[in-house]
């Protein structure tokens, strides 16, 4: 079932439709200081919601920073190298001289800039908008399918990406130019990061600098999720109900993430009560006005772009009209959260759920 992030985006971009995380804006741009005042405070010392399941109003989830941390670790690369790829194909990389890490969710990006190899990455895909990163070649089109022609010219020496992106011929393409292709594990999960850190520091040479990687980062969520665990209610009718939306208005796409969609990994780690799993709603699926009103959520979670494209909460109400008739609806409480990060994992776990926690629990107005 972990899969099921890769299978529902291979379709969606079948589909032509757009991408789970198909951002429009600048990394500048990107919900900041400006939006969410508070958004590197201790959560602790906020002024926290006295009931968090009839909060009113929309909030935005902002990270404190969109800038990537490396590793101390120096430590060379050590070349050549061969690994087996989650697709089973022994894959000999030579150099890693240039670097291109591409997916739908700039998670691969992100975890090769914390790995300290920043320097030799030379195009991103358009979910990638942390700091340092603005000036690389965008090589997928529409933002999520890749270009061959593009990422031919940048002459990689090593592609790193995933069965998000596609397709999949383009991919095969790219091994008969004689470029070392390296396919990732697609699960995004919380408890899944430290594979994910392996897999590629594994790839690059570098495993010192992944086991150094993999220590800050599960130390990180550590502190995240134990100063989130001091605010969540410890009565679990007075946790929130909350359940992820996904909707591409344009598209006429609209889903409800469930069980292991990697959404649900957020809500459990913000003592939220993901009410999807209660309705036995498994994976991503259409949704149905139905399913619903029968999870009775008191909090929809939203990507940004998502929300925009439906002419935010009114719009959402008026195209979806079983919205008004959930406690989410009622209260207009939203938490939305740049599409190129919601779900990126990786590095960035720990940040995701404590901008999340801020969000739900010392919301600021989404502006």
């Amino acid at each position: 079932m972990r899969r099921v992030l890769a299978v529902f985006l291979a379709a969606a971009l079948a589909a032509g439709l757009a991408g789970c995380a198909q951002p429009t804006a600048d990394a500048a741009t990107q919900p900041g200081a400006d939006d969410c005042p508070s958004a590197s405070a201790p959560l602790a010392s906020l002024d926290l919601v006295d009931d968090v399941r009839t909060v009113e109003g929309p909030s935005t989830a902002c990270l404190s920073s969109h800038a990537i941390e490396p590793v101390e670790d120096d430590t060379s690369p050590a070349m050549p190298v061969t690994v087996v790829d989650s697709e089973d194909r022994e894959v000999t990389i030579a150099s890693v001289d240039r670097i291109l890490p591409i997916d739908i969710s700039g998670t691969i990006a992100s975890t090769v800039f914390a790995l300290g190899l920043g320097d030799q990455v030379v195009g991103r895909d358009a979910s990638t908008q942390f700091d340092g990163t603005e000036d690389l070649p965008v090589v997928t089109k529409t933002g999520h399918t890749l270009n061959a022609e593009a990422i031919l010219e940048l002459a990689p020496t090593v592609i790193l990406t995933d069965t998000t992106i596609g397709p999949k011929e383009v991919r095969q393409q790219l091994r008969d130019a004689g470029i070392a292709v390296v396919v990732i594990s697609s699960d995004r999960r919380l408890d899944t990061t430290d594979e994910l850190v392996t897999e590629i520091a594994t790839a690059l040479g570098v495993p010192s600098r992944g086991e150094a990687l993999n220590e800050r980062l599960d130390t990180q969520l550590d502190e995240a999720l134990t100063e989130i665990a001091e605010v969540v209610p410890a009565d679990v009718s007075d946790r929130a109900r909350m359940l992820f939306l996904y909707v591409r208005g344009s598209a006429n796409v609209y889903y409800i993430f469930g069980e292991d969609s990697g959404a649900d990994s957020l809500i459990d780690a913000v003592g939220g009560v993901d009410v999807a799993e209660e309705i036995g709603w498994e994976g991503m699926k259409p949704m149905t006005a139905e399913a619903l009103v029968a999870a009775k959520p008191d909090v929809l979670v939203m990507m940004t772009d998502g929300l925009e494209s439906v002419g935010g909460i009114d719009g959402l109400i008026e195209r979806i009209p079983a919205v008004a008739e959930t406690p989410a609806g009622a209260n207009r409480r939203v938490i939305d959260m740049a599409d190129s990060e919601i779900l990126s994992f990786g590095p960035r776990s720990a940040d995701v759920i404590s901008a999340l926690a801020r969000a739900l629990y010392a919301p600021e107005p989404a502006k």
